[in-house]
């Protein structure tokens, strides 16, 4: 009944492997894809707002009322851009 260890059980493997990967993972978000990630477009903006228009209102002048607005929001993004 004399069993002696040595180095590393499978578990404490088991929880390096775990920490490495949640510190490589922890790296990678918070260095890396700061840089890869930007603000939506204007354009892109005003086209989930126009889409959201059209799933939320039935009538003809509410939708032409939000795309209107759509279109004023778009119209100050790209001024704020310049």
């Amino acid at each position: 009944m004399k069993c002696l260890q040595r180095g590393l059980g499978a578990f404490s493997t088991l929880v390096i492997l775990a920490v490495a990967g949640a510190a490589g993972y922890y790296i990678y978000k918070n260095v890396m894809e700061p840089e890869t990630v930007s603000a939506p477009s204007c354009k892109s903006q005003l086209n989930s707002c126009i889409t959201n228009c059209r799933k939320t209102s039935t009538e003809a002048p509410q939708v032409q009322a939000c795309q209107e607005d759509c279109q004023r929001d778009a119209a100050a993004c790209e001024a704020r851009k310049r």
